[in-house]
Parts: structure tokens; sequence; C-alpha cells
């Protein structure tokens, strides 16, 4: 499945919910794996998130694990590396957190340093390790 093309409306409403809601970060899935790009949305609202799929058109919704009967069932959306940069691509103009400034440096940079085949020359990996650390270094202030 591929990124739909966004509304303005939309755009800035999941703009909105990832600024508030969601998380921009590079995320390995296994230990020895170069870091690939993350876009999620935690909510416990499953409808909410169903919008954000349907809307977007691609990505995932999975449950997550609660830790207390105490605690409300949370649900993820996520959706990774090049349709994360779709998406990131549509909604990143309307963006105002701290995630802005990664979504601005993930968009000038993650192409250039993320061979499509996965295979890195010692150069080039050294200057993937480079920018993974750069993106992670991007907190709230």
């Amino acid at each position: 499945m591929d990124v739909q093309t966004l509304s303005l409306q939309d755009a800035t409403y999941l703009a909105g919910l990832i600024d508030g809601e969601g998380t921009v970060t590079l995320t390995r899935k296994h230990r020895n794996e170069n870091r690939q790009l993350a876009v999620s949305i935690s909510n416990t609202e499953k409808p909410l998130l169903e919008f954000v799929l349907k809307t977007i058109g691609a990505g995932k919704i999975t449950g997550k694990r609660t830790t207390s009967s105490r605690h409300t069932p949370s649900i993820t959306y996520a959706i990774y590396n090049r349709q994360a940069l779709r998406l990131l691509e549509q909604v990143g103009p309307f963006m105002r957190t701290y995630k802005a400034e990664r979504t601005n440096f993930i968009l000038r940079d993650y192409l250039a340093l993320t061979p499509r085949n996965g295979k890195y020359t010692p150069q080039q990996q050294r200057a993937r390790t480079r920018f993974e650390a750069a993106v992670l270094q991007i907190k709230p202030s």
C-alpha cells in the first residue's frame, strides 16, 4: 500500500496528532540492524487510529500490553521507512514541536543515507551512524 495524498485539513490534523500523541524516531527491530524511520501515534481510542489508518492508506494498528489492570488498554498506529517518509513530507510543514526539527532533518538526509539494498560501505555506515545519533539527540527543550 502507498501513502495517500492528504487534503490540507487531514495533513494539519495528522501533524497535530503526531506532535501531541506521536513519535518520529529511528528505531531498531533487531539489535544489530540499522535504525529505520518510524512514525507512530498511541492512543486509547481505536476509532481515532482507524481514521488515521484509513486517511493515510498505509501502516498498521497494533495493541500494546498493559502492565496493570488499572491502565486503559492502549493501541498504536505505526508506519515505517519510505512510507513514513512520504507521510512526513505531507505533515512536516504543519508540525510545531521538536518533532518538526527531527522531521526536517530526516527529510533532508534519510534517503541519501539509506541505500535501498541495505548494503553500506564503511564510509556510508559511519555517515549513517552520525545521522542516527544527530536525529536522536533532537529532544524536547
